[in-house]
């Protein structure tokens, strides 16, 4: 092909009980692509980076500042070690998702970009190696590598980072039934500012309930235990200290708690808020409740989602 559109879709970092080893990949119900897209094509001049989107006017002006173009370099590197070069290319990136909401917005450009690459190149790199060239590049931007934005949004589905054995992350069983209702208020948190709220030592008791948390909701997942799941979507190391940085939450999760919501918690660093339910009629009554009590400014959004299983994949030729 000539030319070619990848799109990666919106991510839950942490889902609450698995602080930066856990994520997932998020899916509208009503078929709207909450994610970043990347356009490529060949071009007989220089290589060229233009953005669009709805949230387009937060990126830099200068494309060399751009996740994008790093993408560009880093995956030329790769192609380099092969013995092979980067076509000259044109590239544009929709930027559809708030930067500094919580929804793994920079790793849905890096995922978004970097799959359009290597598509274009005929799928040079495997998965893994993908996956950590990906990890590698969030690192840029935040200070540290973590994947639980980049391999959901790439691979799809629930995924539990392991980083053992050569292996990034793997799938985990989730509940189908589920709804996800994630609502971003309009306003932006650091990942930086996230992570320094935080204190840099917890107490025995945190980490005891933090590991039981973890293992309970995993083992919950393998074997069908929606209500015990439910009941260890509890976060211990993050949503404590977080919670303040995010107005309304306390009354989020109480309405929502109302309304039969299975859990309520912060998505990555927040803003965004999601809740699990599994009654649809109350999670659109939730969700207007949202769009009227929560969100802040023309920037917010809610959506019911259901988990993305597919991840990133390229959808069309066109933007």
């Amino acid at each position: 092909m000539m030319s070619l559109v990848a799109y990666a879709p919106a991510s839950i970092g942490n889902v609450s009980v698995g602080f930066d080893v856990l994520g997932a990949a998020l899916a509208p119900i009503d078929g709207t692509l909450v994610g970043d897209r990347v356009y490529i094509a060949a071009t007989e001049g220089e290589f060229t980076l233009a953005s669009s989107g709805r949230f387009a006017h937060k990126l830099p002006d200068d494309y060399r500042e751009n996740i994008i173009y790093d993408c560009y370099l880093s995956y030329a590197k790769a192609l380099k070690k092969r013995g092979l070069t980067i076509k000259s290319l044109l590239m544009e990136l929709e930027k559809n998702l708030p930067i500094g909401s919580g929804l793994g917005s920079s790793a849905a450009s890096i995922v978004a970009g970097l799959e359009a690459l290597n598509a274009f190149h005929n799928n040079v790199l495997d998965d893994n190696e993908m996956v950590l060239l990906m990890g590698e590049l969030e690192g840029q931007l935040s200070g540290s590598v973590h994947y639980d934005n980049v391999a959901p949004c790439a691979r799809g589905g629930l995924q539990l980072m392991l980083e053992a054995n050569g292996v990034v992350s793997q799938s985990i069983p989730c509940f189908d039934e589920w709804y996800w209702v994630v609502a971003y208020p309009g306003t932006s948190i650091s990942t930086a500012a996230a992570r320094e709220i935080l204190p840099t030592e917890y107490s025995r008791a945190d980490c005891l309930t933090y590991g039981r948390n973890l293992a309970g909701f995993i083992h919950a997942c393998y074997s069908k235990q929606q209500d015990l799941a439910a009941a260890m979507l509890k976060d211990v190391i993050a949503e404590p200290y977080r919670a303040q940085l995010i107005p309304k939450f306390d009354e989020v999760r109480d309405y929502a708690k109302e309304l039969g919501a299975l859990a309520t918690g912060i998505s990555g660093s927040g803003p965004t808020v999601f809740n699990v339910m599994t009654d649809l009629a109350q999670a659109e009554k939730l969700q207007t409740w949202l769009e009227a009590n929560f969100i802040q400014n023309g920037d917010g959004f809610c959506h019911i989602c259901k988990l993305d299983k597919q991840g990133a994949r390229i959808v069309g030729t066109t933007l």
